[in-house]
């Protein structure tokens, strides 16, 4: 017997009517890549979406085709993301800052029929656009522009293409687990893979991410979603802010910390969602501007780990909850978030502070696991303190890859992701590293997050990195890789020194090596990698 209550597919459209018919004038202000400022709201958002969705259908696009965005967070990018996914093709967003080599596979891999991007990004387009010949159209995300349409004569005109379409345009009703978009992986190693997500599980998953014990969000918030729309999706932002109806403020490619600060006091943000090195950029910004963000009442990392003094910073300098937060592309952001129990209100501030500084628990729709070997199925022991690998299944996980045959899964369907951590009896997720991250010495593994946040929370450094070392006794030893804050007196032997009495004495860096900058992914996580490749063998 099956209940009898109606059934609507959960689809991406659905948001954006709703946030259209009962939040239609909250505002959606949106830095443009010129630096002005464009100020529309949800009703307009809405009009503009359909009137590219006809203008998409007029240039043929199908339903499945692949329309990739290359795109800072501007209100066009928003408008095109709910015209692709509404009409039941696959917004394939692409990250910018990739070698012009995976940026090529990438596309290849995905079959692009259509590119969309905003100017700043039209040396990046003409100089693949010779690699990637299965793409038939071109979008610039702006007005017409000559010095684009010489560069690259079939170019299309997003501001052109929305005023000759009609906002009159019925979204499809279509299956729920139609695909909806599509990200890949960041590549460190190998080809970058991608994910693809449908309509069904993007839906779940915001509904998710706005939850009090995820993000908490509500139409009385002002977001500010600093991390891009090319990073898996924003974490689901865009989607969330038009399901409870909050106003958005969309950073373009202002992501330096004075930008940052000017629009949160500007537009008085509630709420901002970036990764560490973004928020190491605005503390500072703040001092300097002697501003305590009086609006700003919660930001969300993600990401990487974030360093307890940053948290600490956050909270005492600002009055500002940090919400530390975890997940992959592979599983549509969002695995965990911290928010605290009933129970921890009567701890110190102290002990709340510990807790805060684990990646939280998972949301209904999640489950973590912690084995005793990769890809393995024996569970360790929910103590806070046994680690192994980490693994993850839930309603917006992936299964496969794109383009892939072979299942992503354990034998008993979970995926490995590649993290070493723990979890205690509450569900509170202790990362400890990534697998390829930890550091083997003599037999003993030494985790490069614990010193990172040691490093970092010394008052001279501003940044710092911690790798394996090949060593001709111990097979790896850890070496600490900093940039020092402007005008620091600190030496290399004064850094080592502030690790003695935080670890253990053997797993005190060997060697500090102070540098301009650190190499950063096109997410802002550090490329280890990188450092790996150059500084190895330092202690040989």
């Amino acid at each position: 017997m099956h209940g009898r209550m109606m059934f609507q597919p959960l689809l991406i459209s659905n948001l954006l009517d709703h946030a259209a018919r009962y939040h239609g004038d909250t505002a959606i202000i949106s830095k443009n890549t010129d630096g002005s400022i464009s100020k529309t709201d949800w009703t307009h958002v809405s009009e503009n979406s359909k009137r590219f969705a006809n203008a998409l259908k007029n240039l043929g696009v199908q339903m499945h085709d692949r329309v990739a965005t290359i795109a800072w967070n501007n209100h066009r990018h928003l408008e095109s993301w709910y015209a692709i996914s509404g009409s039941g093709f696959v917004c394939h967003t692409i990250n910018p800052r990739l070698f012009p080599e995976q940026l090529i596979f990438i596309i290849n891999d995905a079959k692009d029929r259509v590119v969309l991007f905003d100017k700043t990004f039209l040396p990046l387009i003409t100089g693949v656009k010779a690699h990637i010949p299965q793409v038939e159209h071109f979008i610039c995300l702006g007005a017409f522009d000559q010095d684009v349409a010489d560069a690259l004569p079939e170019v299309k005109f997003y501001d052109v293409l929305i005023a000759e379409n009609s906002d009159q345009f019925e979204w499809p009703e279509f299956d729920e687990n139609t695909a909806s978009s599509l990200c890949y992986t960041s590549g460190t190693t190998g080809n970058p893979k991608g994910a693809l997500y449908s309509h069904r599980s993007t839906v779940l998953h915001t509904y998710a991410i706005c939850l009090p014990d995820s993000l908490n969000l509500s139409a009385s918030d002002v977001m500010l979603p600093v991390v891009p729309m090319f990073h898996v999706n924003a974490w689901g932002t865009p989607y969330a802010a038009a399901m409870v109806g909050c106003t958005v403020v969309l950073p373009g490619p202002g992501l330096d910390g004075a930008s940052l600060v000017q629009m949160i006091d500007e537009y008085k943000v509630t709420v901002a969602l970036g990764v560490p090195t973004i928020w190491q950029g605005l503390l500072t910004a703040a001092k300097q501007a002697g501003s305590v963000l009086p609006s700003l009442q919660r930001n969300v990392v993600g990401g990487s780990a974030c360093p307890p003094a940053m948290m600490k910073a956050f909270r005492d300098l600002f009055n500002c909850e940090t919400i530390h937060a975890w997940g992959m592309t592979e599983m549509s952001p969002l695995g965990t978030s911290n928010q605290l129990k009933a129970k921890h209100r009567n701890l110190s501030e102290d002990e709340q502070f510990k807790i805060r500084l684990s990646q939280g628990r998972p949301p209904f729709g999640v489950d973590l696991r912690i084995t005793t070997e990769e890809k393995g199925t024996t569970e360790v022991i929910r103590d806070g303190h046994n680690t192994g690998n980490l693994q993850v299944k839930g309603h917006w996980i992936i299964s496969t890859y794109f383009g892939k045959d072979e299942s992503a899964l354990t034998s008993d369907g979970w995926f490995d992701t590649g993290d070493i951590a723990s979890l205690n009896e509450d569900g509170y997720l202790y990362l400890s590293d990534r697998a390829k991250d930890l550091i083997k010495s003599g037999g003993e593994w030494i985790s490069s997050v614990e010193l990172e946040n040691i490093a970092m929370g010394h008052p001279e450094i501003a940044m710092a990195a911690v790798i394996a070392a090949k060593h001709s006794k111990w097979d790896e030893r850890p070496i600490v890789i900093a940039i020092k804050h402007k005008d620091a007196q600190i030496t290399e032997e004064g850094l080592l020194e502030y690790f003695a009495d935080k670890v253990a004495k053997w797993q005190i860096p060997d060697k500090a090596i102070f540098v301009e900058a650190i190499p950063l992914s096109g997410t802002g996580k550090m490329l280890k990698k990188d450092l790996r490749e150059k500084y190895d063998s330092v202690l040989l």
